[in-house]
C-alpha cells in the first residue's frame, strides 16, 4: 500500500483484554503506519510504530486536539463492581466513550469502532445491558462516515485481573458451547482476540452503521 494511503490507529482501552489484542494486531497490519495508545498511565510497548500518550479521563478537552487519526477502536469497558457504583460505572462506560467521540467527530476521524456487549439494549431492566445500549444508541447520532458497534458473547482470554465468577462462566461456557446451534449460537463465548480482528476488519467496512452480534464476529472472515 502507498505510503499515502496508510493509516492511523487511534486506541482507547489498549490495557484491556480486547484493546490489547487490538494493539497487538494493529502493530503488525501494514495497512497502518502509526498506532497512538491513549492510557491512564505510562505502559510499557514493543519497539515499533505504536506511541502512548496519557490522559486524565475527567479531563478529555485537554487532550482533544490529540484524537486525531483515520480509524478509532474503544475497548474502554469496566465492571459496576470495578468502578465501585452504578454512577462511576456509567461515567466510564458511557460518558467518557461518547465524549471521546465528540473529540474525535471534531478532527475528522472517519471510523469508531466500540465493544459492546451481548444482549445490550436502551430499554433494558438490567443496569449493565441498558448502559451498553444506551452508549450504542448516543454513538449512533455522531457524525462518523463508519461506525462498528461489535456485541461479543463471554470473552475468553487471559485477564490481568482475575474475576472469579467470569473464569466459572468460561469454564461451563465451553462444556455446553458445542450444544449451542441456531438461535443459541451468538451466546457461544469468543475470543477476544478474534473479536479485535473482526473491529479492525469492520473499520474498513463501507460508511454507515455496522452492528456485529458474537456470532458474526465469530465468522467475519468467512
Amino acid at each position: 500500500m502507498a505510503e499515502e494511503n496508510l493509516k492511523t490507529a487511534l486506541v482507547f482501552g489498549a490495557t484491556g483484554l480486547t484493546g490489547g489484542f487490538v494493539t497487538e494486531l494493529l502493530e503488525q497490519d501494514d495497512r497502518y503506519k502509526e498506532v497512538i495508545i491513549f492510557t491512564r498511565i505510562p505502559v510499557s510497548t514493543k519497539a515499533g510504530k505504536t506511541r502512548q500518550i496519557t490522559f486524565d479521563p475527567a479531563d478529555i478537552q485537554a487532550i482533544t486536539h490529540l484524537i486525531k487519526g483515520d480509524h478509532l477502536f474503544c475497548c474502554i469497558g469496566t465492571t459496576i463492581k470495578k468502578a465501585g457504583s452504578r454512577k462511576i460505572f456509567f461515567e466510564t462506560d458511557h460518558n467518557l466513550v461518547i465524549e471521546i467521540a465528540k473529540a474525535a467527530v471534531s478532527n475528522h476521524v472517519k471510523s469508531f469502532g466500540l465493544i459492546s456487549s451481548i444482549g445490550a439494549n436502551p430499554n433494558s431492566g438490567n443496569f449493565y445491558l441498558r448502559t451498553k445500549g444506551q452508549v450504542e444508541e448516543s454513538l449512533k447520532r455522531q457524525a462518523f462516515p463508519i461506525i462498528s458497534i461489535l456485541r461479543p458473547s463471554m470473552l475468553l482470554g487471559i485477564r490481568h485481573e482475575y474475576r472469579m465468577m467470569e473464569e466459572w462462566g468460561k469454564t461451563l461456557a465451553k462444556l455446553i458451547s458445542p450444544l449451542m446451534s441456531g438461535r443459541l449460537r451468538k451466546y457461544r463465548p469468543v475470543h477476544a482476540a478474534t473479536v479485535a480482528e473482526a473491529m479492525i476488519l469492520s473499520a474498513f467496512s463501507g460508511d454507515g452503521i455496522h452492528i456485529l452480534e458474537s456470532d458474526q464476529i465469530e465468522n467475519i472472515r468467512e
